[in-house]
């Protein structure tokens, strides 16, 4: 019978080293993770989602507003308005702007977006806008994260689906759990790098629906832009799927000021500045393609859109802010149905009716013919122009201007 080991000093001088290391090295990685600089304080319970408006205020008054300078849109999620600045998300009672939760961190905010009740904060570091933190709309608690190489700014938009981040090299599209299922453009993976169609492209602009991502791009060796339409669930993530790609051909096609407007499953739309050669002279457009980027039809505009120009889909119908009006399209076939002069911003929906900011009050509209069915004084003392973003939540009204959200009710 072999005599049982016996642990020798050497033997406990050895474990207790390599236990020291071990924890030296976990309070390393610790102090240079980017977990240190995180601050989340949730929400004590989880904030209900108030019932929509069962009817139209006669009259609104500011309860609030605070700094908002992160967002591009008026943001809800859940039960709480969403602000963004500095390094800080705030989840907000909408009645009161107290904070219900807050996530900040010793980053600068690229930017913030929401949708089906969780809420994506994109922050900058050395490689770009390249971390991003999901969170609870209605808590604030920390879901999941991810970190990849961005571009130094972003957009952020969704569609209902996917979360899509656009640079001017780079473009990645996330799921619900942020799991990447498109990077387009700049690769900076060597490995990657021949899995993308073409390099050293620009990325104009972009939109996507549920089936279609369709990017606006101009490459070095295309006399005009090109129009791709990708699939947003590849097989594989790192390697994009076209649907079509193909240079646009007219005058105004090589225009850095051309635009996709909106994308649906089976349509794409893109603004088509004017244009002078010298045998035309055609007025601002609106192409219409397919969902391969083929052409089919041509809408002819009264006057440009402006550089602040957005789209929100309401239901089957898509209304474009031009930058003083409102064109309403067709969700099948993106025809104009509509248009209304007099916008500050693109309106939102409220009791079944849309609310479109205009001077010293907010025009009621009817959805399906753009008719004014009537107006809600609103005050504005400190409004200095540009583009208003108009969000609901029960029966409180968050109106985003000038680096501000303002709640009214």
């Amino acid at each position: 019978m072999l005599a049982p080991e016996r642990r020798t000093l050497a033997d406990s001088v050895t474990a207790a080293a390599i236990a020291f290391l071990v924890m030296v090295a976990a309070v390393v990685i610790w102090v240079r993770s980017d977990v240190r600089s995180a601050e989340s304080i949730t929400a004590e319970t989880p904030v209900p989602t108030p019932t929509a408006a069962g009817r139209l205020p006669s009259s609104l008054q500011e309860l609030w507003h605070t700094p908002d300078d992160a967002n591009t849109r008026a943001l809800v999620s859940a039960g709480v308005a969403v602000t963004g600045a500095g390094g800080t998300v705030t989840g907000r009672d909408p009645r009161t702007g107290d904070p219900l939760w807050t996530y900040r961190r010793d980053l600068p905010l690229c930017g913030v977006e929401s949708q089906y009740g969780v809420v994506a904060a994109v922050y900058r570091d050395p490689r770009g806008c390249s971390q991003t933190t999901l969170l609870a709309g209605d808590s604030g608690a920390r879901l999941t994260a991810r970190s990849s190489y961005m571009d130094s700014s972003v957009r952020l938009s969704v569609d209902g689906t996917h979360f899509l981040a656009q640079g001017g090299q780079r473009l990645e599209m996330w799921r619900s759990d942020l799991v990447r299922t498109v990077e387009y453009g700049f690769v900076d993976a060597r490995v990657n790098v021949k899995t993308q169609p073409r390099t050293g492209c620009a990325l104009l602009s972009s939109s996507s629906s549920p089936s279609r991502l369709a990017v606006l791009e101009r490459c070095p060796s295309d006399p005009a832009n090109r129009l791709t339409v990708l699939n947003p669930v590849p097989k594989d993530n790192t390697t994009p799927e076209e649907y079509g790609s193909r240079v646009l051909t007219g005058p105004g096609m090589d225009s850095a000021d051309a635009r996709v407007i909106a994308a649906s499953d089976s349509r794409i739309v893109v603004y088509l500045p004017a244009a002078t050669t010298e045998t035309e002279s055609p007025p601002p457009r609106l192409g219409v393609y397919d969902h391969t980027g083929n052409p089919i039809v041509i809408h002819e505009l009264s006057a440009p859109l402006s550089k602040d120009a957005t789209t929100t889909q309401v239901g089957s119908t898509y209304l474009v802010f031009t930058g003083n009006g409102v064109i309403a399209l067709d969700g099948s076939t993106f025809d104009p149905l509509w248009t209304v002069d007099g916008a500050l911003g693109a309106p939102t929906v409220m009791a079944g009716k849309l609310l479109l900011p205009t001077t010293d009050a907010l025009a009621v509209l009817d959805l399906a013919t753009g008719a004014e069915i009537g107006r809600i004084p609103v005050d504005r003392p400190d409004y200095t122009g540009g583009p208003i973003s108009l969000a609901v939540l029960g029966n409180i009204v968050l109106e985003r201007r000038n680096d501000q959200i303002h709640a009214l009710g």
